[in-house]
């Protein structure tokens, strides 16, 4: 799967600064897209991130801002995407993160949530998606979670709009799943569920549970609440899978919640 089959492909990765949207980033690059990608940090962050993902092979990649909470934000990020290049694959990985019971939890934090998590898929896809049914092509992938197929206490804006990007992919997935043909390539909407993805953000959990300064044994027992295979994913783990639904061979894959999840969402 090296070759270049995204060559003269655009493609738009959001949350793309680091972590899994970034590995995400480095793959379509490798795989001959130019890439449009969005993400929060500092201008050094931001510029490395673009310069990664040029030296993952992409001919070209541009940084589009926009804060994600505000609808009127990503549309502008969208028209800016489509005077750079037409949206042929479009990766909603962006997301944020906030854990308290119900009752205790912020209604202005639930409205954040859901903007950023659900919300701003929805506009990309809406924006995105009529293109991609003229062209007989497109590819939408929007990273979940595993807390898009079962839940945790603690996280009801989380669940909730990890839930509803699952269902908002399925419908979006039997809306446009005629456009094109399997020489063209079609048009799809997938989920990607992630279970333990070892990224920087996760190293406080990690820490929390390593006796001794044992990272492994922090890794076991951690893994060990939900995770039955007991290994993490990398980032570019699901990078790949991603790669995978772009392909053309891809073409009938649409409307799933592929879980990455070690045994996860089995139990």
């Amino acid at each position: 799967m090296g070759e270049r089959f995204l060559q003269g492909r655009t493609a738009l990765v959001t949350g793309a600064t680091s972590g899994i949207g970034l590995a995400i980033a480095q793959a379509l690059a490798a795989a001959g897209a130019r890439v449009a990608v969005n993400g929060l940090g500092s201008h050094e962050q931001i510029e490395a991130a673009v310069a990664s993902v040029c030296q993952a092979g992409a001919p070209d990649a541009t940084f589009l801002g926009a804060d994600l909470a505000d609808a009127a934000a990503v549309e502008t990020m969208m028209q800016a995407l489509g005077d750079w290049g037409p949206a042929d694959v479009v990766v909603n990985c962006a997301g944020v993160q906030h854990t308290a019971p119900i009752g205790e939890m912020p209604a202005a934090t639930w409205d954040k949530l859901i903007a950023i998590n659900l919300s701003a898929a929805f506009h990309t896809m809406r924006l995105a998606l009529p293109g991609m049914v003229g062209r007989g092509f497109g590819r939408v992938v929007n990273i979940a979670s595993v807390h898009g197929l079962v839940a945790s206490v603690n996280k009801s804006p989380y669940v909730a709009s990890k839930f509803g990007l699952v269902g908002l992919s399925k419908v979006a997935a039997l809306e446009v799943a005629g456009a094109g043909s399997r020489d063209s390539g079609g048009v799809t909407v997938n989920c990607v569920c992630p279970g333990w993805v070892e990224t920087p953000l996760i190293e406080p959990q990690i820490a929390a549970r390593a006796g001794a300064g044992d990272r492994d044994a922090g890794i076991r027992a951690l893994l060990s609440e939900k995770q039955p295979s007991g290994r993490m994913s990398l980032p570019g783990d699901i990078a790949a899978t991603v790669l995978f639904l772009c392909r053309r061979e891809a073409h009938n894959i649409t409307g799933t919640a592929i879980p990455v999840d070690g045994g996860w969402t089995s139990q």
